[in-house]
């Protein structure tokens, strides 16, 4: 994977590295910088004692390099797979080939890094792997967590759009039709298009993923393509690209529209013929079999016609275009992604045997009320805010939460319904009402509790009429589904004194 989401300090830390050269000077600075960094880090000065490392414990991200004495490095890559077959295995190697390449990403290798090399150049590559290991993690966890098994491993939910789409990626997975997914930043794009490798053909194959925003012209062109020796100022020796690292599996462009005209050109002939030209080259380098998942939190159309995404390739990868919604869209699954997202963090940042906190009927409600700008990864991190901060077997009321609070103007809320602009006015005032009843409904549930009968007489509507109303809302009378929380009897109904 490659510039995705940014790690922090507590993801950092979770990863283990063990960096395998008998160089010493070598060795310890990488150790030194990626120590820095923040991960867990383990160095080995002979092949014997790497094998008998990699037997004692299971490394997320392995260095490895390819010629040294006691063990060749490809037994070091059979070695590190083995006991972890997630483990991302980096090579590194002073004597740099194509065909060199090759065999060692047949063996299984993630990615080739050639002697010398700056710090710099570790610490992207080695990022671009934490995050891969990241990602893999929140995968097999959501996927240990559902009931459905693998076919739900992309997260929980009950929401109509949410299964539409998780159903149309399902089908999609085990063919190789290029994949379009839209939808905002933090909905789930990216783990849509996890769930689509890992249950295609090309899952034991590399799943590269590109940022197309998070790197300038010059050096997105080189990162995807590679370059030759001399292409440019620093370029010491040839090179493969991701796209090279790609072969037999999935390349994930994120952010497809940031991509500069230029490569989008260059990448089109890839997707057409599958032939690859590393910057600086006049001939081709490698022959790829790719599958390409696009995605993107804009209108891609309105791209295409104001220029920024040529139509040509637009339509080569919008084979099959999936839609990821929104969580707002699907608000009925707040409560049970809050309820999962806080047992994941607490087992992550606390010991087994202490209790894990539990959230009140009012916390619930808050959250549910929310417009979550930031969607599922704005609930995860607030989630996890909590965790860190309470104590075993609290409760998470609604002040422990941070950001829980709606505040949107009223005049925002008028201008985002207006999304159906050729209603008459008689539906559009339905929308606004519809709007407006439900955040009135919530507000005060939260007020009163989670108490329904509390909250109605805040209303001052009768009990029938509010429960009436919640109902034609879509609000569950009950976000802990009959269990747990606080606020009172099942329904949160006559308990109050």
């Amino acid at each position: 994977m490659s510039h995705l989401l940014p790690l922090n300090s507590t993801m950092k830390a979770s990863v283990r590295i063990l960096v395998i050269d008998d160089e010493r000077i070598l060795r310890d600075s990488c150790a030194t910088a990626l120590r820095f960094d923040g991960y867990q880090v383990e160095v080995c000065g002979r092949g014997e004692e790497a094998l008998d490392a990699l037997q004692r414990h299971a490394f997320d991200i392995v260095l490895v390099d390819l010629y040294m004495s006691g063990a060749a490095g490809m037994q070091l890559i059979g070695a590190a797979l083995a006991a972890n077959p997630d483990a991302i295995v980096i090579v590194v190697t002073g004597k740099p080939t194509v065909e060199t390449a090759l065999e060692t990403m047949r063996a299984g290798a993630w990615d080739y890094l050639p002697k010398p090399f700056t710090g710099s150049q570790l610490q992207v590559l080695v990022g671009r792997a934490a995050h891969t290991v990241h990602v893999a993690r929140e995968t097999q966890v959501l996927r240990a967590g559902t009931q459905g098994g693998a076919d739900d491993a992309v997260g929980m939910g009950t929401a109509r759009a949410f299964r539409e789409a998780i159903a149309l990626a399902r089908r999609v997975a085990t063919t190789d039709a290029s994949v379009f997914i839209t939808g905002e930043s933090g909905s789930g794009k990216e783990m849509i298009a996890q769930f689509i490798h890992r249950n295609s053909r090309r899952a034991s194959r590399p799943l590269v993923a590109v940022n197309c925003a998070a790197l300038p012209e010059t050096l997105l062109e080189s990162e995807m393509f590679g370059h030759v020796k001399g292409a440019f100022t620093g370029a010491v020796r040839d090179k493969p690209g991701l796209l090279e690292t790609a072969n037999g599996g999935t390349m994930f462009l994120d952010e497809l529209i940031e991509m500069p005209k230029s490569i989008q050109a260059k990448l089109l002939r890839v997707i057409q013929d599958g032939v690859v030209r590393r910057v600086g080259s006049e001939e081709t380098d490698a022959v790829v079999n790719v599958r390409f998942i696009a995605a993107t939190n804009r209108d891609p159309e309105a791209a295409v016609r104001s220029g920024l995404l040529r139509d040509d390739l637009y339509y080569r990868l919008r084979v099959v275009p999936i839609k990821v919604p929104t969580l707002r869209e699907r608000a009925e699954d707040v409560p049970v992604l809050a309820k999962y997202f806080l047992d994941h963090y607490w087992r992550r940042h606390r010991h087994a045997d202490e209790k894990a906190p539990t959230l009140t009927k009012a916390a619930l409600w808050a959250l549910r009320a929310h417009s979550w700008p930031g969607n599922v990864r704005e609930l995860q991190n607030v989630i996890e805010h909590a965790v860190v901060l309470l104590e075993p077997g609290a409760e998470i009321g609604v002040d422990e939460i941070p950001f829980i609070t709606d505040q949107r103007s009223d005049a925002e809320l008028i201008a985002t319904s207006d999304e159906g602009g050729d209603d008459g006015y008689y539906a559009a005032r339905d929308r606004l009402l519809g709007q407006f009843d439900k955040r009135f409904l919530t507000r005060v549930v939260i007020r009163a509790g989670g108490n329904l009968s509390k909250a109605a007489r805040l209303a001052k509507v009768d009990r029938t009429t509010f429960y009436r109303l919640m109902e034609r809302h879509g609000l569950q009378r009950d976000l802990l589904g009959g269990g747990g929380g606080s606020g009172g009897g099942s329904n949160g109904d006559d308990q109050e004194k």
